[in-house]
């Protein structure tokens, strides 16, 4: 019945010369749909993948989805695995593993989250051998890491979120004590995305114009700048206490590092991925202000710290160095 609403045009070759960006996102839950959703409608993929081992839900998930293509660019999402329907995509999104209960650091959850990673990451490396691979799923410099060892894929292409939400947390507050947009706010949060996470006040800037944070501030002065800094770290806790997870935000976070790869932006994030040689940290995953085209991380800023900034940026590769080092891989 279909068929006979169109003639086909003859010249028309059926071999497409368009190769179609294809993603796969593994973990359908708060965070992957809403990484989902936010890669639908701002046109990312032409197909997208989910994946996920609660298979009746993923498919009224994908059902879902797929009932507002009208309303967006045109995209085809299915339901699958890398195994079948996720073969050779470009980009491959891991939002899966255990979920963060209130009070829980983000880095108690490794060692349940290792266990699905080595489940998962063989898959990935049989199925989509050139895929870059973006990790979202918490603890995320240690998941970054297991990733990078699991896979042995190229440092380049294995990447984490890192503390591209918490900087985006920083200019958000910033901007709102300043009364600005934060997207014309320049700050970076570094290292682990957690705890031991480091704000660079050194380097925040309006328009070129430093807050000129000096080391020496009053007590005063360092009070407000810490308690500003305390609900950028504290944010995820608290929104979990609130309303149990954190989705929408981070959902937006990984769209813009998925963005500057499919587009070769060559766009500077603070993505998490292996550093050698900064400021003597050596075979850590952490967050530095990188530089991220469809290669991957292709080079990091040389970002230059204060006294204070050092000391805080080589404890929290530290702390993350001994979780490592706990690893079995």
């Amino acid at each position: 019945m279909f068929e006979t609403l169109f003639t086909p045009n003859p010249s028309v070759e059926t071999k497409v010369s368009i190769r179609p960006r294809k993603g796969v996102i593994i973990g359908a839950g708060q965070v992957g749909m809403a990484c989902a959703y936010s890669l639908m409608i701002q046109n990312c993929f032409d197909e997208l993948i989910l994946q996920d081992v609660q298979t009746e839900r993923l498919q009224g998930e994908v059902m879902d989805l797929m009932h507002g293509v009208p309303f967006v660019e045109p995209v085809e999402i299915k339901a699958g695995t890398v195994a079948d329907v996720g073969q050779n995509a470009d980009l491959v999104i891991i939002t899966a593993g255990a979920t963060q209960k209130p009070g829980e650091s983000r880095l108690a959850l490794v060692v349940r989250n290792v266990a699905i990673f080595k489940q998962i990451v063989p898959d990935i490396v049989q199925y989509c051998p050139n895929a870059t691979l973006l990790i979202v799923s918490n603890p995320v410099d240690i998941m970054t890491y297991v990733t990078l060892k699991l896979s042995g894929f190229p440092p380049a292409r294995v990447i984490g979120s890192g503390t591209v939400l918490d900087s985006a947390r920083f200019r958000t507050l910033l901007g709102q004590k300043m009364g600005i947009d934060p997207r014309s706010v320049h700050a970076y949060i570094i290292g682990e995305h957690g705890d031991s996470e480091v704000p660079v006040w050194s380097k925040v800037n309006i328009a070129g114009m430093s807050l000129e944070v000096q080391e020496g501030n009053s007590a005063s002065e360092n009070a407000g700048l810490q308690a500003l800094f305390d609900r950028v770290k504290n944010a995820g806790y608290e929104i979990l206490k609130l309303k149990g997870s954190t989705s929408y935000a981070i959902g937006l976070a990984t769209t813009e590092i998925v963005k500057a790869i499919l587009h070769g932006q060559e766009r500077v994030l603070t993505v998490s991925a292996l550093v050698n040689d900064f400021y003597g940290i050596h075979d850590v995953c952490l967050s530095l202000p990188c530089v991220v085209n469809e290669k991957g991380v292709i080079k990091t800023v040389n970002l230059t710290l204060n006294d204070t900034e050092q000391t805080q940026l080589l404890h929290s590769a530290q702390v993350l160095r001994d979780i490592f080092d706990t690893l079995t891989l």
